[in-house]
């Protein structure tokens, strides 16, 4: 393997390591997911409550969860002491 195509197969694996995070983060503003099992799992955070999310769920192999990612947009930076 040269070092160019290690290289560009680090990169790869980084860039897809990284989707995840971004995905989950950039849907921070909702606080309820459904989470969905199967051969690709994914969680889909686009409601406001358990009940609006229930039906989603309803006769798929998914559940409601809290969104852990919910609120972490709108928190104030931490405060500095000033000593």
């Amino acid at each position: 393997m040269t070092m160019r195509t290690a290289l560009l197969a680090m990169s790869a694996m980084s860039a897809v390591a990284g989707l995840g995070i971004s995905d989950a983060r950039a849907e921070a503003d909702y606080p309820i997911c459904l989470h969905v099992y199967g051969p690709i799992t994914y969680d889909e955070c686009r409601y406001t409550s358990i009940e609006q999310c229930a039906p989603s769920a309803s006769g798929r192999p998914a559940q409601c969860i809290v969104n852990p990612f919910y609120g972490l947009n709108n928190r104030p930076p931490p405060r500095r002491s000033r000593y």
